[in-house]
């Protein structure tokens, strides 16, 4: 891989950091990359080790973590705020990710880690992935 492949792709992951509330897709994030959505998915996961779907949603998750710990919206208000179109789906990933469906997580108290600055919180509060634990 190329260093002007990785500048590529960080572009593509840059862009899902950004606008992950956005409908965004393999063939939508190739052509960031000027890639084929083949092999922008495979170069993807060969550089950053997870596939585009998969960094996508754990972005996903983090923000619903943060807007379900506010309290003010409901797990479908959320679901839609961070992007995905099927409640259904959310809730599974949420479920996989966190350990606990999305309306446990909201329903449960947030406030023993208000101490703790924003962005280490960020760093303990990120969702593991299959195999990473």
């Amino acid at each position: 891989m190329t260093l002007e492949d990785l500048v590529r792709l960080r572009r593509a992951r840059d862009l899902m950091d950004r606008d992950y509330a956005m409908p965004l897709d393999v063939p939508a994030l190739a052509r960031v990359a000027l890639m084929s959505p083949g092999h922008f998915s495979r170069s993807f996961r060969a550089a950053f080790g997870e596939t585009p779907y998969s960094h996508l949603m754990t972005r996903r998750i983090e923000r619903a973590k943060a807007l379900l710990r506010r309290g003010d919206l409901t797990v479908t208000e959320v679901c839609i705020a961070v992007g995905c179109t099927s409640l259904g789906s959310f809730s599974s990933r949420f479920t996989e990710l966190i350990g606990e469906s999305p309306s446990s997580y909201r329903a449960r108290r947030h406030d023993e880690g208000a101490p703790i600055p924003a962005c280490v919180a960020k760093i303990y509060t990120r969702p593991v992935r299959n195999g990473e634990a």
